[in-house]
């Protein structure tokens, strides 16, 4: 099979990627930059922007299927920009689908296409879309999923997977900005409550997508849906956070703050940075704050049975290997000391 992988060079878009190229597969990756990582598998890159879809349709020509990855994340900037790369950006790839006659699309969702403030403990994909949205990045990939299940049909067979909290090796996004936040003594947990969440190993995430695809075809049982993907180890959140923490080599957290005072400072924070044009992230959010204190996991048995996944690699054993990889690799970039493995506690 020869696939196009769009954020290859991504997260999760590297961790598919690799499996794809242990499996023999020939692969085509499509982001703006040029990446080492890349380079070093030996796979054929091309270099474009999502909003060009005359070098989409070039690039992807005599590709099987497509897993299209790549999306504007985080929660803070310009709506315009959300809309391009993940609305405008995601129907171009579809558009470039039809044009060279590819029949398969793994689109790459999130579970915050449905959450509109309140938590979800064990609810499945009958979720409706939330209908109101506290950041751009989960409206507009609610849009763009929508539109690529609805263009399912017998000539392009589609399916959207949301995989929930990602984290693990190679990890350059929320990891680095989540060890920052701890070494600077800014982390808090919201709430008295343990508000338990569910999350996924970057490696089962992208054992996922193989799974779909394999058993995506028009007219196939998966084909047109949206499926939930998690450990199915739903655990308090912060427990999951002192992991990866310890992980890093860091004390646990212990404080806390009410979640009402964190929406009312990411309500206040949010028009302050809006008004004065800063463009950086403001520490909270309405949207993180209603994250971090309502429980989020899902029912994630329709993913068992339409395309047979479940997590092979455990959160222990996840956790073993992201702290091999942060001792092998000093991703911070400093000196790296980590004490002896133990448990951390996770009694705040």
């Amino acid at each position: 099979m020869r696939y196009f992988v769009t954020g290859g060079a991504g997260f999760l878009g590297l961790a598919i990627v690799r499996a794809l190229r242990e499996a023999g597969h020939e692969i085509v990756t499509y982001s703006r930059g040029d990446y080492p990582e890349l380079q070093e598998l030996d796979i054929h890159h091309k270099r474009g922007d999502l909003g060009d879809l005359d070098r989409l349709i070039e690039s992807s020509k005599n590709c099987d299927a497509v897993f299209h990855v790549a999306a504007k994340a985080g929660i803070w900037g310009p709506y315009g920009d959300y809309h391009r790369a993940n609305v405008d950006g995601t129907l171009n790839v579809v558009h470039a689908c039809r044009e060279n006659e590819i029949s398969k699309l793994v689109y790459t969702s999130t579970p915050s296409v449905v959450f509109d403030g309140r938590g979800s403990e064990g609810k499945n994909e009958s979720l409706p879309y939330a209908t109101h949205f506290l950041a751009h990045y989960p409206k507009t990939k609610a849009i763009a999923e929508e539109a690529v299940l609805k263009n399912n049909d017998e000539n392009l067979a589609t399916v959207a997977l949301r995989p929930h909290l990602i984290w693990g090796p190679r990890d350059h996004h929320f990891l680095p900005r989540l060890v920052d936040k701890a070494k600077k003594g800014k982390l808090r947990f919201l709430g008295e409550e343990q508000y338990s969440v569910d999350s996924i190993y970057v490696e089962n995430a992208a054992r996922a997508h193989m799974l779909a695809m394999d058993c995506l075809e028009p007219g196939s049982s998966l084909a047109g849906r949206a499926y939930f993907l998690s450990q199915n180890e739903p655990i308090p959140i912060s427990e999951l956070i002192n992991k990866i923490l310890h992980a890093a080599g860091l004390p646990p957290v212990t404080k806390r703050i009410s979640p009402r005072l964190a929406y009312a400072a990411g309500t206040v924070l949010e028009t302050l940075y809006s008004t004065l044009g800063i463009e950086r992230e403001p520490p909270m959010t309405r949207f993180l704050a209603k994250q971090l204190s309502t429980p989020h996991w899902y029912d994630v048995s329709a993913a068992e049975k339409d395309f047979g996944f479940r997590s092979e690699i455990s959160i222990e054993e996840g956790m073993k290997r992201l702290r091999n990889w942060i001792l092998e690799t000093n991703p911070f970039g400093e000196n790296q000391s980590i004490p002896p493995n133990r448990s951390p506690d996770q009694k705040g």
